[in-house]
């Protein structure tokens, strides 16, 4: 049996759909971001990044970096193991106490990255109630998909932000049966952002769980940081709290944060927890140093609502397709794979501009689109460049550019 061919066939259905996945080599360059270099066949060469996750550029703050080298030269580099065996280190709870602080819960725990707390987190959650029905949204991250999955309950997809649609679901459960809703705050290839105080009111009439996943919204929302529920002044009554280090944070890992009995289940029966070694002192330390800088830095959150700001207005007004939002997510419209992988290696290559492709199945065919993140290092000059190097593209590959009075509206 030739079972090289299985491969040989996958990959070339990836390519003639136009979602083999390619990988620029991009060596990001401390002190410089959001610049970077690009290892191009014809040698190194400096880019502009618009597509990072290191939303507020802290990935390179001087006090996130010493703090990780310090620890380092102190520790080494590694864990030494799992939590149970010698991973439990000094850094690692301190980094724990400064985020159950962060979102006013009794306690965290630390996974080592935002895809294995969701996954694990959801997953064990629902397991230890027997009976229990997961109402899930319809736009989830595949991290929550796979948790509720892996969890063997019942699960009900509730339209995107239908208040409506959640409730009639939860009606037609029995009262007795637990029921945990799972949902996150900030979506984070459209923009848009979940009712959250009013997805708690039905989950007190109706008894359920909620499980709130922030990882785009950590660090940038709210008085300290603690996301759109912090900003809403709803933290308190959303029962547990997801979020990612490697976000706006800057550096890596993800957590759950809940009450101590929540915590202290999800620690002795997750096997995404137990099984794997744990995060790095440096990595822990220097998350720990991110988050306690912006729990009392209100500057990079809003430079960086100017800088989206002013993305958005210059695009609108140059009649590039931006997706209407609220938040830092900047979507422009494509609508064709092909396209969309197109445009993506044109900024590159002829304007030095790097924004990947998004493409199925990250988002539903036929609204492949260019994920634009601005930051507070964006400084207008290269919103200007970013304006037009779009422009161009969208001529060059025949792409509509909106009237000014649909840029408008």
């Amino acid at each position: 049996m030739d079972y090289r061919q299985y491969f040989v066939n996958a990959l070339e259905r990836l390519r003639g759909e136009a979602r083999y996945r390619s990988f620029a080599r991009i060596e990001r360059r401390a002190g410089a971001f959001p610049y970077a270099t690009w290892h191009c066949p014809d040698g190194p060469r400096e880019i502009v990044v618009w597509c990072s996750n290191d939303y507020l550029g802290m990935g390179q703050h001087p006090d996130v970096v010493q703090a990780m080298v310090e620890t380092a030269a102190a520790t080494g580099v590694g864990a030494g193991g799992t939590r149970n065996i010698s991973g439990t280190s000094r850094a690692v709870v301190e980094l724990e106490a400064e985020l159950a602080d962060l979102h006013g819960k009794e306690a965290a725990l630390v996974f080592t990255s935002g895809y294995v707390s969701n996954e694990t987190g959801i997953a064990t959650i629902a397991r230890l109630m027997p009976g229990c029905v997961v109402l899930s949204d319809a736009l989830n991250h595949n991290s929550m998909i796979e948790g509720v999955r892996r969890s063997g309950a019942e699960k009900l997809i509730f339209r995107h932000n239908d208040l409506a649609h959640l409730e009639e679901l939860l009606r037609g459960i029995a009262p007795e049966r637990p029921k945990l809703i799972v949902f996150e705050s900030v979506y984070s290839m459209d923009g848009d952002i979940a009712p959250i105080g009013a997805i708690c009111d039905l989950a007190e009439r109706y008894g359920a769980m909620t499980y709130l996943d922030e990882v785009h919204a950590v660090g940038m929302y709210g008085p300290r940081g603690g996301g759109i529920a912090e900003r809403d002044g709803v933290m308190g009554r959303v029962d547990v709290i997801e979020g990612t280090l490697a976000k706006a944070f800057g550096v890596l890992g993800g957590y759950v944060a809940a009450s101590a009995e929540i915590v202290d289940a999800i620690r002795g029966y997750a096997p995404g927890f137990i099984f794997t070694t744990a995060l790095p002192p440096p990595v822990a330390a220097a998350a720990t140093a991110s988050v306690r800088h912006l729990k009392r830095s209100a500057a990079e959150r809003l430079a960086q609502a100017r800088q989206v700001a002013s993305t958005k207005t210059a695009l609108a007004a140059a009649g590039i397709p931006v997706l209407p939002g609220d938040t830092h997510i900047v979507p422009v419209t494509v609508g064709d794979a092909a396209l969309c992988k197109t445009a993506s290696d044109r900024l590159l290559e002829r304007h030095g501009i790097y924004i990947q492709p998004i493409n199925f199945p990250t988002v539903p065919r036929g609204t492949e689109r260019l994920r634009i993140t601005p930051t507070p290092c964006h400084d207008d000059r290269l919103v200007g460049e970013l304006t037009r190097a779009l422009v161009e593209v969208w001529t060059a590959l025949g792409l509509p550019l909106r009237h000014r009075a649909q840029a408008a509206e």
